[in-house]
């Protein structure tokens, strides 16, 4: 999944940037309030956390613009004020959620789990399909019960294909979630990644594959399931 974090608190905005890094998501970083509108608007955020108190531009004004723009990307308010009016604020102009500081990392973490469950309509963070397991929180992939080992991307590609299931997503998408805004959009990274992740696959789970759509993108095929 990827976030955005608009924080002009540059050593938080890195510290929160590693740590969820770790745990596997892709993390944009703005430090004023017009970079990351722009940000915002241009890219598709699962998650975009925004402080309140920012330069150029504050969090209300750009929460207010993104939703004027039509951006559906969940949004949480960062806000050192602890004030009914201050916790309000941001909700009545857009946000999704809110969070006051200072806040446990795994508080933050536990509200992004529960957004990015609400926007893809689960109420499960476990993901399963068929004898297929996927543990957003443990990061871990069991097919009839066996551990599955995938790398970093191998995981986050699969995580994002099973949680659109059976949509179809294209190339794109997948750069555009599971990638931040360094990677060359033009690399072969994707296939690459793909390839690996099909050959563990074929290796484990004989049921469950990932299939390509012409000219369309891929999307997770089940045996039991397939057209």
């Amino acid at each position: 999944m990827r976030l955005l974090i608009i924080e002009d608190e540059v050593e938080l905005a890195n510290s929160l940037k590693t740590r969820l890094n770790t745990i596997g998501y892709a993390v944009d970083i703005a430090y004023d309030g017009l970079v990351g509108e722009e940000k915002a608007l241009v890219n598709n955020y699962d998650i975009v956390v925004l402080d309140l108190n920012l330069p150029n531009k504050n969090g209300i004004e750009v929460c207010k613009a993104l939703r004027t723009e039509g951006v559906e990307s969940a949004i949480i308010m960062l806000t050192a004020r602890d004030t009914v009016k201050d916790k309000t604020l941001g909700l009545d102009n857009g946000a999704d959620d809110y969070l006051i500081k200072p806040f446990a990392f795994e508080e933050l973490r536990a509200r992004i789990q529960a957004l990015v469950r609400r926007s893809y309509q689960r109420s499960n963070p476990i993901i399963k399909l068929d004898e297929l397991v996927i543990n957003p929180l443990s990061r871990m992939v069991t097919f009839n019960n066996i551990k599955l080992s995938l790398t970093t991307r191998e995981f986050d590609i699969l995580e994002y294909i099973a949680v659109k299931y059976p949509t179809v997503v294209s190339t794109e998408d997948i750069l555009e979630h599971v990638w931040d805004e360094n990677i060359d959009s033009f690399s072969n990274v994707v296939r690459v990644h793909l390839a690996n992740l099909r050959r563990k696959l074929k290796n484990n789970v004989g049921d469950i594959k990932i299939e390509t759509i012409k000219g369309k993108g891929y999307r997770l095929c089940l045996n039991s399931k397939q057209e």
